[in-house]
């Protein structure tokens, strides 16, 4: 994503370059990574015997690299860990946008496109700050509440990491694009709807003690409201 010379010159390497609607396009670090940041899901893509196969997986950012994990026996994990090249997309939906004319119809929306080649993670101290990232990405906070993984675990889990090295991001908000058209005159409404998420009432595990209390990750959960980057 960075140290790229036509990107240091004004312009990001083709290969990421957003070429459908341009000024859409964001290429700087910290936008990318704070959308990456707030996605709780990534669909990775990559070419199995010819054939384009994508798979929505979880996923966390740590620092300059993405980590994804999984079963060792998977078919994904084991073309990824040969050298595969992938792609990693994500994207957060903002709202509607609705306008006069069916063709002005859109969303808004933020999201990141990635490419690269991931790599194995076999250091033991990075192996668990990945597991940590993994749990505290679905809950902060919530390695520190849990039993951590065990040798056995470990031993069953393949980690992979692909630097984030090749990835933009788009971004579009804001009200439909016809106000300043001829349509602006039909009697018809426009405008944009909010997607709004949030989490509900926690339901506990049909064999949880009842003398178990709510932790506080997920108290802070409840309170918490992710901001909109609209840059």
């Amino acid at each position: 994503m960075t140290g790229h010379k036509s990107e240091r010159e004004g312009r990001p390497p083709d290969r990421i370059r957003v070429r459908r609607n341009p000024k859409k396009g964001r290429y700087e670090s910290a936008t990318v990574e704070a959308i990456l940041d707030r996605a709780l899901v990534a669909h990775v893509a990559f070419v199995d015997h010819g054939e384009p196969v994508c798979i929505p997986m979880l996923f966390a950012r740590l620092g300059g690299k993405l980590y994804i994990h999984g079963s060792r026996a998977s078919r994904m994990m084991r073309l990824l860990v040969a050298g595969q090249r992938a792609c990693l997309t994500v994207t957060l939906m903002q709202g509607l946008v609705l306008a006069r004319s069916a063709f002005e119809h859109s969303a808004n929306y933020e999201s990141v496109v990635a490419f690269g080649r991931f790599e194995v993670i076999k250091d033991a101290d990075e192996r668990l700050d990945a597991l940590a990232a993994f749990t505290n990405k679905i809950l902060p906070g919530r390695f520190d509440e849990v039993r951590p993984p065990n040798a056995q675990e470990l031993k069953a889990t393949t980690i992979l990491a692909m630097p984030i090295e090749q990835a933009s991001a788009k971004v579009r908000y804001g009200p439909p694009d016809d106000d300043d058209s001829d349509d602006a005159a039909l009697n018809i409404w426009a405008g944009e709807i909010p997607i709004v998420t949030s989490f509900g009432e926690p339901v506990p595990s049909p064999g949880l003690r009842t003398d178990i209390p709510i932790p506080a990750s997920i108290h802070a959960l409840r309170t918490h409201r992710p901001q909109t980057t609209r840059s």
